[in-house]
């Protein structure tokens, strides 16, 4: 199913107003913004600063090079004053799903969470067979629709991993200037060991788990975000999968969370997962068959307690832990520990 790019075309300067605003980041700001000419609706990103144009440079250069129905379209750009940069983006009238969840309540309804996750998975799919790994993967970054579907956001941390074989050997990526939401974020990337489209499929699942319960995976750890880092990237731990999900459920979150990369199922893989695809017989992985597993064989099947916070956020791999000597797996890496600190260069659109 391709896009069509003629639904969103990029305003002319002057042509369009820019409204109020909705959203925030490290970068600049974000503003719902109306086409003079036709009435259109779409946001504008906005950044003044040289780190906040760099940001969105690479973030335009990621989206232009995209086309499907599952990724938000960035619809042109232009100079303002001075230094200035303005990237239009496509409106998503739903808001993101973490905005949505909470309108709802907190936590979802599984059959919503089995549409969304597969709307997610099929983004995934299209990234990773582009080469593309999206690196901030959580609620806030994926945005709703009015007719429900949802379109994966915020690519301002994505990397594009060169000669790239999706089914193939894993490809690293050098991690030096990662970044990315910490409670969300692989083990190994956290541990600055390797980046590659697996990263993607943990973060699926934590995604799954913030859903489901209307908290950030890890949610229990939030109150120490330094010690929660730790404790994902050196312990033995998994988040704390809800006791609410099926057996379908939670089994595709054993099929994510697994600690080992070359153990995760790939996009492709999950899409045939009962909990997504609707096909209750037997999950097969490569040929192999696999029964569900077993609600006794996972452990930690526990709702998260009670939190709104996400915890820290990683902009850059020289912010993690300001002491170097207080980082077990390397000296280069700084924490900054703002507990209140956005969870994405931009703040979705509500």
């Amino acid at each position: 199913m391709a896009a069509n790019r003629n639904q969103c075309t990029s305003p002319l300067p002057g042509e369009w107003m820019k409204g109020k605003l909705v959203g925030s980041g490290s970068y600049g700001s974000v503003h719902l913004a109306m086409s003079k000419t036709t009435g259109a609706l779409f946001v504008v990103k906005s950044a003044q600063s040289r780190d906040g144009v760099d940001a969105l440079e690479k973030e335009v250069k990621i989206l232009e090079s995209l086309n499907s129905p599952y990724v938000v379209k960035c619809m042109g750009r232009e100079n303002g004053e001075g230094k200035c940069i303005n990237v239009f983006m496509e409106y998503m009238a739903g808001g993101s799903l973490s905005d949505v969840s909470q309108i709802f309540d907190g936590a979802l309804e599984e059959e919503v969470v089995r549409l969304y996750t597969r709307e997610i998975v099929h983004g995934l799919k299209y990234l990773h067979e582009s080469g593309i790994v999206h690196c901030d993967l959580k609620g806030k970054n994926v945005l709703l629709g009015s007719s429900g579907n949802v379109k994966l956001a915020d690519f301002g941390f994505a990397k594009r991993l060169k000669d790239s074989k999706v089914d193939g050997a894993s490809v690293q990526h050098s991690l030096q200037c990662i970044g990315g939401t910490p409670l969300w974020m692989a083990p190994e990337v956290l541990r600055n060991e390797e980046l590659d489209f697996a990263s993607d499929i943990w973060s699926l699942g934590c995604t799954v788990i913030e859903m489901a319960t209307g908290r950030p995976p890890w949610g229990n750890e939030i109150w120490n975000p330094v010690a929660a880092v730790l404790k994902i990237a050196c312990g033995n731990e998994k988040p704390h999968f809800p006791q609410k999900l099926s057996d379908e459920g939670l089994d595709f979150l054993s099929r994510c969370l697994e600690r080992d990369p070359k153990r995760r199922w790939s996009a492709k893989e999950l899409l045939n997962h009962p909990f997504v695809s609707g096909n209750s017989m037997r999950v097969s992985r490569k040929g192999a068959a696999y029964s569900l597993a077993s609600t006794l064989d996972i452990s930690l099947y526990e709702e998260a307690s009670d939190c709104s916070d996400e915890g820290l956020k990683i902009h850059d791999r020289d912010e993690f832990l300001s002491s170097p000597s207080r980082h077990p797996f390397s000296r280069r890496q700084h924490v900054s520990e703002n507990h209140l600190e956005s969870s994405g260069n931009w703040i979705t659109v509500r």
